[in-house]
């Protein structure tokens, strides 16, 4: 039977402060009232906003910008994702021994929606293979990755998931990025499509007809649209998912190390700054996100704060990291 070797996030606790850099990393880190109130300061101090044109800028050539990051980058910067299927068992939920242990939705029955899903599954596959010129028309279950950056999250699922009925979707704001997952030895055009495709341009037709998707991956993604923008992206994407299908989250939280470290001059909007490459980054707090799932007709299944210290033990440094890592549910159809 396949073991899930690596625990889920909250498992290594700090528990005298002398053993601080005998780890790399401490899960569920609690910040002290002083650590929180020096945060808050930070930020205060350095969010006073750029110009309105220099944000327009910015938000003009959003596409250049990444590109230009995915050409010096190329594969080099993003490390595989090992805790994808440990947080995320919907990925592959035929290797997970925990599936049900990670869906809690009070209320909700897990046999009766397993049997749903299957239902709607057959269903859906036997509408697609009416229009066959879509990719994944013969699925059976269908993930899109939004985000999907050079592949880092598509081709472990690819190799983890070996349901003969899985296509994998993943589209990206970056042209450059999308060649170079077309380009990896391990693209498979039997079993994934990439496309280049804006997640804020909810204008925009996606190449997957709407009620067909299991599950929307979406990591560290949501973080570099537009505040103003991301309810209509949310909404957009819960019209892809079937009834009973899941969106899966994880990203930038409130005070993460990457805030707080933003000097004055970078600040696009309260919370929102830009990088010195000109990409663009939102730091979330629980309730802005599940404000968003909801208005999208999404029930909550998980919404937590993970916070960690990682240590670098050459240099004696400590660094508090804080995501947000969510799943909801689009409700089942009346």
């Amino acid at each position: 039977m396949h073991d899930v070797k690596r625990p889920q996030f909250g498992t290594r606790f700090l528990t005298d402060p002398r053993q601080v850099f005998q780890h790399n990393a401490w899960d569920n880190v609690e910040w002290t009232e002083e650590q929180e109130a020096s945060a808050k300061k930070k930020v205060s101090e350095n969010n006073q906003p750029l110009p309105a044109e220099k944000q327009e800028e910015y938000d003009s050539r959003a596409n250049e910008f990444w590109n230009g990051f995915y050409t010096i980058h190329e594969n080099r910067f993003f490390k595989d994702r090992h805790w994808l299927f440990t947080e995320f068992p919907e990925l592959a939920p035929q290797c997970s021994l925990n599936h049900e242990s990670h869906l809690e939705v009070s209320g909700t029955d897990d046999s009766r929606q397993d049997s749903l899903d299957q239902e709607q599954r057959r269903e859906v596959a036997a509408l697609s293979h009416t229009d066959g010129d879509i990719p994944g028309s013969s699925a059976s279950y269908r993930i899109l990755e939004v985000g999907c950056g050079v592949g880092n999250t598509v081709f472990p699922i690819l190799k983890t998931n070996n349901d003969p009925g899985l296509f994998v979707y993943c589209c990206d704001f970056s042209s450059t990025a999308v060649e170079l997952v077309k380009t990896n030895p391990e693209y498979d055009p039997g079993r994934c499509f990439a496309f280049v495709h804006d997640l804020s341009d909810v204008g925009a037709n996606y190449p997957i007809p709407d009620g067909t998707l299991d599950v929307i991956v979406l990591i560290f993604v949501l973080s570099a649209l537009h505040p103003n923008k991301m309810q209509a992206s949310i909404s957009r994407l819960a019209r892809l998912l079937k009834p009973g299908g899941v969106m899966l989250l994880r990203d930038y939280g409130r005070y993460d190390m990457a805030q707080l470290r933003f000097k004055k001059g970078r600040c696009l909007s309260e919370n929102f700054y830009v990088r010195g490459d000109g990409t663009r980054v939102y730091f979330f707090t629980q309730d802005e996100l599940h404000g968003m799932f909801t208005e999208a007709g999404f029930e909550k299944v998980q919404n937590l704060v993970d916070r960690r210290l990682q240590v670098n033990r050459g240099k004696q440094l400590t660094m508090y990291r804080v995501w947000i890592q969510c799943k909801y549910r689009k409700a089942l159809a009346t």
